[in-house]
């Protein structure tokens, strides 16, 4: 544990010395991070046997700590620092853990050519990326990895090349499987899955699909022109809907009251405290499945939660703290 903090420390100091124009002095980086600055000086030595060029200049009698170039010579061009080196690694490890293996190959080769554009001494520091930045695997669904990965690699496919796509579908709501004939127009994450929204022209509308539900998809020759999309993919819901914005307001527990105000559920998210330590979320957005009653919640309009498509168990989102949830 001792180890990746000091490897950490020594990350973030190298990002400031990288991004401080006139350099920064050993004083102020030891100020910055609470720690001694005989601490800093051991880490900026174990920084230059790296390979980070590392160097100090005197200004005003003080020494002031600078890289001499950027680390990574042959990615000069495209103007990558090391901060966008570890930024590419971070974003490798959250994508491989919200969505599988489904890209992880890919990003994998991708990294893989900015290494060996790296100079061999800066590999030592390169190397120990992913284990100081990486991201917890957690509450994705469960599914065929390797089927998932060929039939998103054939939609992402499609997409690029604007090409219709006949696909064999089968549907959690229905039970049901069916074949249909689609323009596939984006790839996202949402709630634990990878979700392909299409443009089926026999609804005359956009539609979601999850990845792991789709069980053939083929090209053909037919092509399309791309559709208007929201700028966020699922933007007026809590999980993975569509529709019109409606208000909606959720009343929790005093002792789920710091857990809610701590986090951003949506955007249109307002929080009303409460004298007797209770908070009130007020969110715009659609009537999703996710506003269901569990055990402890009551509604003021009870018919809304006995309609099918309420019952799955919202309040488990929120450590069953929900009070009362209701239609405005």
């Amino acid at each position: 544990m001792a180890r990746n903090a000091e490897l950490v420390r020594q990350w973030e100091i190298l990002r400031a010395i990288d991004g401080a124009r006139n350099g920064i002095a050993i004083a102020k980086l030891a100020a910055d991070r609470d720690v001694h600055p005989r601490t800093i000086r051991r880490d900026i030595d174990a920084l230059g046997r790296a390979g980070f060029p590392l160097y100090d200049e005197k200004v005003n009698g003080t020494s002031m700590w600078k890289l001499r170039a950027k680390p990574f010579r042959s990615l000069e061009h495209s103007g990558m620092g090391v901060t966008e080196l570890g930024a590419l690694y971070f974003g490798r490890a959250v994508l491989t853990a919200l969505t599988g293996p489904i890209f992880e190959s890919d990003a994998d080769r991708a990294l893989l050519k900015v290494e060996r554009a790296t100079p061999l001494a800066s590999r030592k520091a390169v190397e120990q990326l992913p284990r100081v930045l990486n991201a917890k695997k957690n509450g994705r669904k469960k599914q065929d990895e390797r089927k998932l990965r060929e039939v998103a690699t054939r939609a992402l496919d499609a997409i690029t090349r604007q090409r219709c796509v006949t696909m064999r579908y089968a549907s959690a709501s229905t039970g049901r499987t069916k074949d249909y004939a689609v323009e596939p127009q984006r790839l996202s994450y949402a709630d634990g899955g990878v979700y392909l929204t299409a443009w089926v022209p026999d609804y005359g509308q956009l539609r979601t699909f999850a990845m792991e539900r789709i069980e053939t998809l083929a090209l053909s020759d037919d092509r399309f022109e791309p559709r208007p999309l929201p700028i966020e993919p699922f933007s007026n819901s809590l999980g993975v809907h569509s529709g019109p914005a409606e208000s909606i307001a959720i009343e929790f527990t005093s002792d789920a009251a710091n857990y809610v105000q701590s986090r951003e559920w949506h955007r249109s998210q307002q929080i009303e405290e409460r004298a007797d330590g209770s908070v009130l979320l007020r969110l715009e957005v659609c009537n999703d499945c996710r506003f269901a009653a569990g055990s402890s919640a009551s509604a003021r309009r009870r018919g809304w939660w006995r309609r099918r498509r309420w019952r799955r168990t919202f309040w488990r989102s929120f450590n069953g703290h929900v009070m009362r949830i209701c239609l405005e």
